[in-house]
């Protein structure tokens, strides 16, 4: 039995790809005999502000499907200029920091990046304590900070890109959540050990039984209409706009668009839809994990999208797998990788020019005009995540990478 240490920013009850892809494995090395245990922060994400169960409180022990899980201080502000960004990353460097210093040790500490500054946290105490460290990276930053013009200072970047360098010559494995990613550091940093660790889903919790909700009737959407929904983070990179400009050119059609979730952009939208007089676009807020599969369930299609980057032809966005995995066509708004994969390989929907809105409009119309082909689309989708995308295949994957029996 090996004791194993997950440091990540992000965790349940928050949702998104880190907080559902870490519990995934926390659970599968518990399952196989392994001591795991969480330090995470008090629960923030997405709207930066503590959960109702957290406030007031400076540190929490709690379990999880059996997992202890150790909460931190975090500082949140509504605020996302530069300097609260940074007081947010770093009071978690330092809170969890001395939380670590008191566990036992670890042969394996998991950190999860972004953010960045966390493996700070993560070196020093894997060199303190004479433990393995794995650092996953799910986004290249500081590259994406700077191409996203997050962060313009050149000193700042600089001193970025040289903490980058610094962790992952102190990593005993690099982990990648896309290839891409896995190749740009292959290239950067020869020597090290990378392994490709994907998004999955979770193939036996999307298969099972889960509560029945008539959206349809909840959202007062027509029998007959094409139901598309997008259920995600409500921020920058995701380009949103692009949905409400495709339903205001498909507004005379039968097509109903949803949109769940929060972030930093929701009130642009907002604004955007009421200002076109848009009743072919409903807005939920999100929504607990246990209630998606029965949302994924009652649409026809589901969208993809991010800006049209550079950047982002080597991601694979997680929320893609969710619907596929129950038989739903995608309509991929994800040039690169992504399309390589799903679209052109596992032929699971259907590609659109990234930030192109007649695009995903003609998309739409498409799969409103034939029903077989979204039945056809959705199905191969489904076989294609379930064979590749498993995250129990995934973690065994993992486990063997680590040198570790499962």
């Amino acid at each position: 039995m090996n004791r194993i240490i997950i440091l990540t920013q992000y965790y349940p009850p928050e949702t998104g790809a880190p907080q559902n892809r870490l519990h995934s494995l926390a659970k599968y090395f518990r399952k196989t005999g392994h001591h795991v245990t969480i330090v995470t922060a008090l629960p923030n994400y997405p709207k930066n502000e503590i959960f109702q169960d957290y406030k007031g409180r400076f540190s929490k022990l709690e379990t999880i499907d059996s997992i202890p899980v150790y909460r931190t201080w975090i500082f949140v502000s509504a605020s996302r200029g530069v300097l609260s960004r940074l007081l947010n990353y770093f009071s978690f460097v330092i809170s969890s920091f001395f939380k670590l210093l008191r566990l036992p040790k670890a042969e394996f500490i998991i950190c999860e990046s972004p953010p960045l500054f966390l493996g700070i946290t993560a070196v020093i105490i894997a060199k303190l304590k004479g433990s393995k460290l794995v650092f996953n990276v799910s986004d290249l930053w500081p590259e994406s900070a700077e191409k996203l013009n997050i962060i313009n200072n050149r000193f700042i970047i600089g001193l970025a890109y040289r903490l980058e360098a610094w962790i992952y010559k102190n990593s005993f494995l690099i982990s990648g959540q896309t290839k891409g990613i896995v190749r740009n550091i292959q290239q950067r940093f020869p020597t090290k050990k990378t392994v490709w660790f994907p998004n999955g889903v979770d193939i036996e919790f999307f298969e099972a039984e889960h509560e029945l909700i008539d959206w349809r009737t909840n959202l007062q959407i027509l029998k007959d209409n094409l139901f598309v929904l997008y259920a995600g983070i409500i921020g920058h990179a995701q380009g949103l706009e692009v949905i409400i400009l495709a339903a205001e050119t498909v507004k005379t059609s039968p097509i109903s668009f949803v949109i769940v979730g929060d972030g930093p952009e929701k009130n642009k939208l907002l604004g955007m839809a009421n200002e076109k007089g848009l009743d072919n676009v409903h807005f939920l807020p999100n929504l607990e994990k246990a209630k998606i599969p029965s949302l994924i369930k009652a649409c026809d299609a589901y969208i993809v999208p991010l800006l049209k980057l550079d950047l982002f032809k080597g991601a694979i966005p997680s929320k893609l797998f969710e619907p596929l995995s129950m038989g739903k066509p995608i309509l991929l708004g994800v040039d690169g990788e992504a399309r390589e994969l799903f679209i052109e390989e596992g032929k699971g929907g259907l590609f659109f020019e990234p930030e192109n809105s007649d695009a995903l409009a003609q998309g739409v119309l498409t799969l409103l005009q034939d029903k077989s082909l979204r039945l056809a689309l959705g199905k191969n989708g489904k076989q294609y995540v379930k064979t590749n995308f498993d995250r129990q295949n995934i973690h065994h994957r993992l486990l063997a990478d680590l040198e570790i029996n499962v």
